[in-house]
């Protein structure tokens, strides 16, 4: 009888080693599955609304000053005249050309250009009558050219304060029709024309 329990003992053993065994290895599988699940989980978007209410995020501040960025060789500033869509522009280059301006991927749906932006162009050696936008100069940064003497001294910079200055011949002034003129086109009699 002893040899029997000492058997059964040992029978018992060695089912709770094996059970212990392949309780170890469920628990190894579980935890590198729990592992694999976390590091595949995506995180809570935690801020409220989507990609449209991020959007204005990561602009520069206005108050905040970048280096000004001068032209090298190869390189002309511009001002932009038509926008014609598909990333083009028509820029009007300071050397007196007009060229066809292409909108670099970097700018695209980040920087937008508008009309009578200043811009610097790259020139292609090969097409002299296209270019690409390098950079976008803001009003505060293209007033800093011209005053360096960068840009020429008819360069119109922010149409609401510079096309005064400057004195353009573009801007049509009416005059008040003097005492004398008035009376005579009252006294024209429509039958005598």
């Amino acid at each position: 009888r002893e040899r029997e329990r000492e058997r059964e003992k040992e029978r018992e053993r060695e089912i709770g080693q094996c059970i212990e065994k392949e309780r170890k290895e469920v628990q190894s599988w579980t935890d590198r599955r729990t592992e694999d699940r976390q590091r595949l989980k995506m995180g809570k978007n935690k801020g409220k609304g989507g990609k449209s209410k991020r959007k204005g995020k990561n602009k520069n501040d206005e108050g905040e000053k970048r280096e000004l960025v001068l032209k090298e060789e190869g390189q002309e500033y511009a001002q932009v005249t038509r926008i014609l869509g598909n990333c083009r522009v028509e820029v009007f280059c300071f050397s007196g050309t007009t060229r066809l301006a292409h909108v670099r991927g970097k700018f695209r749906k980040k920087v937008w250009i508008n009309r009578d932006d200043i811009v610097l162009v790259g020139l292609r050696e090969y097409q002299d009558e296209k270019c690409d936008i390098i950079h976008k100069y803001t009003s505060d940064e293209a007033r800093r050219l011209k005053n360096r003497g960068e840009l020429p001294a008819k360069a119109r910079i922010g149409m609401d304060t510079d096309v005064m200055e400057d004195g353009d011949d573009d801007l049509i002034e009416f005059d008040d029709a003097s005492e004398e003129e008035k009376s005579s086109e009252e006294e024209v009699d429509l039958d005598d024309l």
